[in-house]
C-alpha cells in the first residue's frame, strides 16, 4: 500500500492536513465522542467556540452540550469532555453539541483535507481498517496535543499506532499505555485533578479498539461539523 502518511501537530498541522485526515485527541474529546455516540447518539456536532455551542443550544434546546476549557465543563453544559461522565448516560436519538480546547478546534481548521475522520485509541483499528479501504493517496494524522498548545504523548502516539499498523507493523500497545502513563497521564492520577479529570478516564481513553465504528465529519457551517459513524468493523474483520 504505497500512501504518504503524514504526522503534523496543532492547529496548524490540521491547516495544512491534506488528503484524509485523521484528528487526534486521546485526551479526551474524541475519545468522549466514541462513547456518547456508542451510546446511541444521532449526532455530534463539533463546534469551534463555545459561543457555537451555545447558539446551537437555542437553536433547538433538546441538544445536549459537551465539552471544556482548561480541562473544565463550561457553565451551562450539560456534561465536560469525559467519558467517565457518559459512559452509562443514553443518548438514543439525541443530538450533542461538543467543543474542546484541541479536538475540536483541529476538526474546523482542517479544511484543505479531502476527508476528516476522528482519532482515538478506543476505535484506533476501525479507522486502520477504514483508511485502508478507502486507500487515499495521502494521510494526514494530526496530534492535536495538549488544548492545541504543545505537543502530548498520548495523541503522538495514536499517530504512530495508526502510522505502524497501515504499514503492516504491530505496534507495541502496552509500552505505549506504560509510556503515556509515566507522562501525559499521571495527571489522571492526582488528587486535586479528579473532580475534572478521574482516573477512570485514563483507563475508558486507553480502551483500545473497544468500538469498532469510525466517526466521519461533515461540514454544515464554517466552524460546525457534524459527526456520525461512516464505517463499522464486521467481528473477526483485521
Amino acid at each position: 500500500m504505497n500512501m504518504d502518511i503524514r504526522i503534523l501537530h496543532m492547529v496548524e498541522g490540521a491547516r495544512n492536513a491534506r488528503g484524509l485526515a485523521v484528528i487526534i485527541d486521546v485526551f479526551r474529546a474524541f475519545s468522549t465522542a466514541c462513547y456518547v455516540i456508542g451510546n446511541g447518539a444521532r449526532e455530534i456536532l463539533c463546534a469551534g467556540e463555545v459561543e457555537t455551542a451555545f447558539r446551537l443550544k437555542e437553536e433547538d434546546p433538546d441538544r445536549i452540550l459537551i465539552g471544556e476549557r482548561d480541562e473544565r465543563m463550561v457553565k451551562g453544559f450539560q456534561f465536560g469532555n469525559s467519558p467517565a461522565q457518559v459512559e452509562h448516560v443514553d443518548f438514543s436519538g439525541k443530538t450533542v453539541v461538543q467543543t474542546t480546547s484541541a479536538g475540536t478546534r483541529g476538526m474546523v481548521n482542517a479544511t484543505k483535507a479531502s476527508e476528516i475522520l476522528t482519532g482515538s485509541f478506543v476505535n484506533a483499528d476501525a479507522i486502520v481498517s477504514y483508511i485502508r479501504m478507502r486507500s487515499p493517496e495521502i494521510v494526514s494524522l494530526v496530534c492535536m496535543g495538549y488544548a492545541a498548545e504543545r505537543p502530548i504523548e498520548e495523541d503522538s502516539l495514536c499517530a504512530e499506532y495508526i502510522r505502524d499498523r497501515l504499514k503492516g507493523r504491530e505496534p507495541d500497545y502496552e509500552r505505549m499505555t506504560e509510556t503515556i502513563r509515566n507522562s501525559s497521564g499521571r495527571r489522571f492520577f492526582l488528587a486535586g485533578n479528579q473532580g475534572h479529570a478521574p482516573s477512570t478516564d485514563f483507563y475508558l481513553c486507553l480502551d483500545i479498539n473497544r468500538f469498532n465504528f469510525v466517526l466521519g465529519a461533515r461540514t454544515v457551517s464554517p466552524g460546525i461539523l457534524s459527526l456520525k459513524p461512516v464505517y463499522y468493523v464486521d467481528k473477526g474483520q483485521d
